[in-house]
Parts: structure tokens; sequence; C-alpha cells
């Protein structure tokens, strides 16, 4: 596989765990659902969110190592996850609803 194609893969990556770990926080959460959070909102769903999150970084290092020796691949992935928590910013202050397809399991 090119390394372009895995450094854009790390990138997506990135971006997935970054916007799930923001919908594991209750004030995200209300942006994107656009309801105050409720009882069906249990502990199981933020773990299952914080899950992917950690696993959507973890999957973005090792792309990142796989294409790279680990001083740069360090340093790419860490520009990327900058890039990443900015781009989920931005969406979340424009349109937060896009989020919403990150858990199709929520009703």
């Amino acid at each position: 596989m090119p390394d372009a194609v895995m450094f854009a893969a790390a990138l997506a990556a990135s971006v997935l765990g970054m916007a799930w770990l923001a919908l594991a926080m209750e004030t995200h959460w209300e942006q994107v659902r656009g309801t105050a959070p409720l009882p069906a909102r249990s502990a199981r769903t933020v773990r299952a969110l914080r899950l992917l999150g950690a696993a959507g970084l973890a999957t973005s290092l090792a792309l990142c190592l796989a294409v790279d020796h680990a001083s740069m691949a360090a340093l790419v992935w860490v520009m990327g996850l900058a890039a990443s928590a900015l781009a989920v910013a931005f969406t979340l202050s424009w349109r937060p609803r896009w989020l919403a397809v990150l858990m199709p399991w929520v009703r």
C-alpha cells in the first residue's frame, strides 16, 4: 500500500478517534443529539465511545509507525492529532449533527 494512502488512513482514524472521544463528553453529546442526556445514555455507551476513540487513535499511531521510523512517525502522528482535534472542533461548532453518523446504535 502506498505511503500516502497509509497516512490518509491514519488521519481518518485519528479524526474518528477524536470524534468518538468528543461524543463521550456530555456537552458534545447534547450538541450532536440535540437533547439533554437521557437515562438511556448509560455508562456503557460512554465506555463504548471512549474505547472506540482510543482504538481510533491507536490505529492511527500503528499506521504511522508502519510507514516511517519511530521518531518521524511520532511527529506525524502528533501533527495528525492536532489537525484532527481542530477538524472535530470546527465540525462541532458548525454542523454538530454530522457527527451523529458515528453512533448508529443510538436512536
